[in-house]
């Protein structure tokens, strides 16, 4: 019989994100019960025992909508049905996070229990159902914020131990497998919410975008995520190295730092304040700009405030970071 395309689709990518792996290697599926995560959980269990791979279904209960703990032991069930090797829940509770909106925090939640989870199993990686889909929405919202080339790069395919093989494949595709091979994916109430930013982008944003600039939109904008991945990380393996050059006496040589190209420039001032303690979350572009005008625009400014409870500072032909 001739295996849908659909269920194709899924299969593949996940073929490949395994074909690393030895025989007896632990794979763990994080499975919402979505059909994105269900058809990964299948495709997983599908290419992973032909590799003598043992699967482990994992579930995360946020605990944030009436009746989770039900729809936890629920998705618990289907991967018992998709024949995973063990399958395991993990309840976690979702803190405001300074910075963060809840969405932010729960996601920040669940990666922090995925990695335990991977590290209790000896899991060789986690697989997460991101797609296309996805990457395409991250990359709008990215725009929206103007936060510049790292977030118009989307979601990284790999990171740490975890890995998004479907970052390729439609969700209309992860639907489709799922009705083919006879699943029954959950339909999560926060997905129609227009409370949360990342609905309006799929229900309102994107399919205006689709209508008056044609269907390709989704691919051209995970096309443009993944050109800036490339250029990001060139650049930012180049700043590491300007970083090094640079740094002499607890400070920033300003001389040769200012001689740089801003994108060099502003990557170094960027990691040299995280380095110092800066938090990531409040740490602004308008931020990195104040602290270069002490490089290449100084006229005898005092310091700039950073965010930590810091500040930069000329000092001796350096560009110091210190505690306020």
């Amino acid at each position: 019989m001739t295996l849908h395309p659909s269920v194709a689709a899924v299969r593949l990518p996940v073929r490949a994100a395994l074909s690393g792996l030895s025989a007896g290697d632990v794979v763990a599926v994080a499975c919402s019960g979505g059909a994105d995560s269900l058809a990964l959980a299948s495709a997983a269990v599908f290419e992973g025992h032909k590799r003598d791979l043992r699967v482990v279904g994992v579930t995360v209960d946020h605990g944030l909508q009436p009746g989770s703990a039900a729809q936890a032991d629920r998705v618990v069930a289907q991967l018992a049905a998709l024949g995973v090797d063990e399958t395991l829940t993990a309840r976690v509770t979702v803190d405001a996070v300074s910075g963060l909106g809840p969405e932010a925090a729960a996601r920040e939640a669940r990666y922090a229990v995925l990695e335990e989870v991977a590290s209790h199993l000896g899991a060789r990686t986690v697989l997460l159902g991101h797609t296309l889909d996805d990457q395409a929405e991250t990359v709008l919202l990215g725009l929206a914020r103007g936060s510049g080339g790292r977030s118009l790069q989307g979601m990284r395919p790999g990171f740490g131990v975890f890995a998004r093989p479907l970052l390729g494949v439609r969700r209309t595709d992860t639907l489709t497998a799922c009705l083919v091979e006879g699943i029954e994916p959950w339909d999560d109430p926060h997905n129609h919410d227009p409370g949360y930013t990342r609905v309006r982008v799929r229900d309102r944003v994107l399919p205006v975008l689709e209508a008056e600039l044609g269907p390709r939109i989704t691919e051209a904008l995970a096309r443009t995520a993944d050109q800036l991945r490339e250029d990001t990380a060139l650049l930012d393996l180049l700043a590491v190295e300007v970083l090094a050059e640079v740094s002499r006496d607890g400070g920033l040589d300003v001389a040769t730092l200012g001689a740089r190209p801003p994108a060099l420039r502003h990557r170094v001032v960027h990691r040299a304040a995280l380095d110092a303690g800066a938090p990531a979350s409040e740490l602004t572009r308008d931020h990195v700009l104040e602290v270069d005008k002490l490089l290449v625009g100084w006229r005898g400014q005092k310091w700039i405030d950073l965010p930590g409870h810091l500040r930069a500072v000329r000092r001796d032909g350096l560009l110091v970071v210190e505690a306020r």
